[in-house]
This record gives structure tokens, sequence and C-alpha cells, in this order.
């Protein structure tokens, strides 16, 4: 009988050589967390759709940020749930140096200075209509109108201390805008991450609930401006523009069902490239494991070694203090 010279089990017949021929490690340092912050004090209002996860008042927010620090995780990814007082048509909220975002972030810099803060910039937390931009007679998205909004609400930000401004609005030109208004209030360290494909997924309803648009947004869909879900190459002529506007990294959204076009983006610019395991990925994780159906701690690290296996440089996660903390444990 002939026998196989080269065995490729021998290699994984220990926990040992399997570790020393590992080819992808998770880190806590590859984990982004991702919180709400909603007005108030001592409060913590849970996502009926996100068990585990809530929106919280900034000093709920801090408690998270020092455990976040605590984790070995580097930053933290802001979204405002701002309720409904204080939405408008034109999203002027956004922009408030005393708003919600802009104080939340403030007070983050001055606990844990350490920590990078990355803000997202578009306006469907704080437009009565639930749409990332401003809206004309007919319900359409306005590009260079929402633009100038969107300029507004970065300044803001990075008035407040912001590290990275995360455009997720995915009008045309806007990153390049966006930049040049940064460059010219002397805004020269705050990056840009700019959601370069982002897919208008049904992936994203928990989100909404989180922030408080889906309501507003009804039946209405973000397809004029969010990428369609079959294609591909158009992703990479997306990331192409933002890169050349003067984004410093670039992400990908939804992670799991887009992992090709993570890998193609990767493979093709080598640019700081980040992927977002949405909301409804974090649901149906999350509601498997509470069923029994799946081992949370396997599946969850599994998930996130794929995003990084196929060239993630950082996951955004509602998962990221519980893995960090899994990862930490061993």
């Amino acid at each position: 009988m002939s026998y196989p010279a080269t065995r490729l089990r021998r290699m994984r017949h220990d926990a040992f050589s399997r570790t020393l021929m590992r080819e992808t490690v998770l880190t806590p340092g590859d984990l982004i967390m991702v919180a709400f912050v909603c007005d108030g004090t001592d409060r913590s209002e849970p996502v009926a759709s996100m068990p585990g996860v809530a929106r919280l008042s900034i000093d709920r927010l801090e408690q998270l940020a020092g455990d976040c620090v605590a984790a070995g995780i580097p930053a933290l990814a802001l979204f405002p749930a701002p309720g409904a007082g204080v939405k408008s048509e034109d999203a002027r909220e956004a922009w408030n140096a005393d708003g919600l975002m802009q104080r939340a972030i403030r007070a983050l810099k001055r606990r844990y200075p350490e920590l990078g803060l990355i803000g997202d910039v578009a306006l469907d937390p704080y437009t009565t209509h639930g749409q990332d931009g401003l809206i004309d007679e007919h319900g359409y998205v306005m590009n260079e109108p929402t633009i100038a909004a969107l300029i507004r609400q970065a300044l803001a930000q990075a008035a407040a201390g912001i590290d990275f401004v995360a455009p997720s609005d995915m009008m045309d030109g806007r990153i390049g805008a966006i930049r040049a208004a940064l460059e010219n209030a002397g805004h020269i360290h705050t990056r840009i991450l700019a959601y370069s494909a982002k897919y208008a997924s049904s992936f994203y309803g928990p989100f909404r609930d989180a922030v408080g648009s889906a309501g507003h947004l009804g039946k209405g869909g973000k397809h004029t401006y969010q990428m369609d879900i079959g294609n591909s190459d158009e992703a990479l002529r997306e990331v192409e523009l933002d890169i050349s506007e003067g984004a410093d990294a670039v992400m990908v959204k939804p992670g799991l069902p887009y992992l090709d076009v993570l890998y193609r983006v990767k493979q093709r610019f080598g640019m700081p490239t980040f992927v977002y395991q949405v909301s409804g990925e974090y649901a149906m994780l999350k509601a498997a494991a509470q069923h029994g159906w799946l081992d949370e701690k396997a599946v969850v690290l599994e998930t996130l070694t794929a995003f990084k296996r196929a060239g993630a440089d950082a996951i955004l996660s509602y998962y990221a203090l519980d893995a960090a903390r899994w990862l930490r444990a061993g």
C-alpha cells in the first residue's frame, strides 16, 4: 500500500502545532465597539431587536468606554439616538455644537483621551423622514444640499474632538468636500473613514430601531443612494473615488454577506479597510445563541476571524467588548 508523503493532518494533530501554523489571528486590537448614545442621566434603554444592546446616556457611555480601554479595544464608534423632539426636515440638530453627539464626544475625550472615537456622519437620526440626506418635494434625496449639511455635521464633530468622521450617507463627492472643509478649518489630523461600499441591505433593521429612524422611514427605501446588493465591480469604483478624494480608510458594510467585496477591496487597493458587522448580523447570532442553537462565543469569534482573514484591518461590531474579553481570557 502506498502512503502519502505529505499529511496535512499531522500539523493539525495537537493544539500547539495548530497555533503555530495559524495564518489569521484575531486580537482585541482588531475590534471597534459600536455604541448608541441618548440624552439624560443614568439611562440605559434596551434595544428590543438587539438583545444585550442599549442606548446609553453619556455617563453610562463613559462606563462602556472604560470597559473598552480595559479590554484593549482601541476605538469606539458612536451613533446618536437624539429623540423625536429634535428631528427636523433639514436635520439642523446634527451640527448643533451643544447637541447630543458633540457633548458625548467632548465627555469621552476628557475621560479617555487614548480611546479613538469614530463619529457617524449621516442625517437619518435627525430627519423627520428617516433618510440619510435632505429630500425634495418628491422625496428624492438631493446630493449637493445633503453634502452641504454633512460638511456642517463633520465640522461640528471635529471641533468637539472626534478622531474619525465616518460619512455613511453614500452621496457622490462627499469625501472630497468634507476633506476640503476639514483642511480649511484647520482640522488636519481629523481622519475620514469612508463608508465606500455600503449596500442597500435588509440587515439594517435593528439599527434603525436603535437610532429611532425606522418609524420615520416607514416603507421608504435607500436604494437611490446605497449600493445594489448584486454589484461588486461598482464597489471598487466607489472605493477608488473615495480614496482619490482623501479618505484615510474605507468601509465595507454589511460584513458577512459581503466577504467577497471585502477581499476584493483589500487586494486591489491595500488601504486600511474596515468592515461593519451590522445589527442584523448581530441579532441573528444572538437569537440563535439564546435558543441554544449555536455556541455564541465560538460562532462570534469564528465570524470575526473570517472578516480579518478576508482582509479587514478593523471590525466594527456590537460583539466587540464580549469578543475582546473572550480573547483575553484565552
